[in-house]
C-alpha cells in the first residue's frame, strides 16, 4: 500500500513538473521580456493609494 502511494506522488510530482516546464516555455515564447517584467499594476496602485503624513 505504502509503495504505490510512494509511486503516486512521484508520478504527480513529475506531471507536475513537466506542466510547470511546459508553462514556463508557453509564456517565454508569448510574452516579450518587457510584458512580463512590466510594474503597470503596482504603478495603478501607488496611484490609487493616498497617504497622510
Amino acid at each position: 500500500m505504502w509503495i504505490a502511494l510512494s509511486y503516486a506522488s512521484w508520478g504527480i510530482s513529475i506531471v507536475l513538473a513537466l506542466w510547470m516546464l511546459y508553462d514556463w516555455f508557453k509564456i517565454d515564447t508569448t510574452f516579450s521580456e518587457e510584458v512580463l517584467t512590466s510594474s503597470r499594476e503596482g504603478d495603478l496602485e501607488a496611484v490609487a493609494e493616498k497617504h497622510r503624513i
